[in-house]
């Protein structure tokens, strides 16, 4: 029998809001193997969790996270991406997770929303020795190509653009490409939509030694399928039901 898949809790998993010490307490309380959080940073380099770099406020207005010092985002409060109808939260500092790597081991998955973030990611993780704890995604080609240059000990995914799938050339040529390119940059796997992946990429990936990542599935009939096909991780929303499933497996 096959390994199951890595099991990685999407940001906002078991609904709740995007970014926040929620999703991260309830990826923990499921089980997860992973947690993924997005990265972005102000004017000033401080990374900070969003996925979007404008940001709605509650009094109607928005910014840019990039365009603001972090004293200047810490004022606002900001409406909360994926929350209950009028919820609003804090922008979080990267630093917040930090407890939680350090008391559970568990991995975590950073996606980068902004070649700005490479830099300040590099140091973080060097400067809080999490390199073998943490890795990238949000790269594709050119951002992949910039953190192997910036610092070649980071683990990083190539996030594939699903377009690539949508041009007419055949899926195995597609396959084939997308694996030199990922392999042209030191990426250890590829970082897919799932709806893109057929069971002819699996063994074309494992001649490049690469994993196969998928995002985002939310629903255990697919989750079974693409278990069953050998992914090397499912990335999800519904958490608890991936984890229930694995469960159902080994019994």
């Amino acid at each position: 029998m096959s390994s199951f898949p890595r099991m990685t809790a999407h940001t906002g998993c078991m609904g709740t809001p995007d970014n926040t010490l929620k999703s991260i307490e309830a990826g923990l309380s499921c089980g997860a193997d992973i947690l993924e959080e997005d990265i972005l940073v102000t004017a000033d380099g401080m990374l900070v969790l969003s996925h979007d770099d404008n940001v709605h406020l509650a009094d109607g207005t928005e910014c840019w996270i990039s365009q603001m010092s972090y004293e200047q985002l810490l004022q606002l409060d900001v409406k909360a991406h994926n929350g209950a109808p009028g919820e609003t939260m804090r922008i979080l500092p990267l630093d917040a997770v930090l407890p939680y790597l350090s008391k559970s081991g568990v991995r975590m998955n950073l996606d980068l929303k902004s070649d700005a973030c490479v830099e300040p990611i590099a140091a973080w993780i060097e400067k809080n020795q999490l390199l073998e704890q943490v890795f990238l995604s949000g790269c594709e080609k050119d951002r992949a190509q910039l953190v192997q240059q910036v610092n070649p000990r980071l683990r990083k995914l190539l996030n594939v653009d699903p377009a690539v799938f949508m041009t007419g050339a055949p899926y195995l040529e597609v396959a084939h490409q997308i694996c030199k390119d990922a392999a042209a940059s030191a990426c250890f796997g590829l970082n897919l939509n799932y709806r893109v992946v057929a069971p002819e990429l699996l063994p074309i990936a494992a001649e490049y030694g690469l994993d196969v990542c998928i995002w985002t599935v939310n629903e255990v009939d697919e989750m079974e399928h693409f278990s069953q096909m050998g992914v090397h991780s499912i990335t999800t929303r519904n958490i608890a039901a991936l984890v229930q499933l694995k469960t159902e497996r080994q019994i």
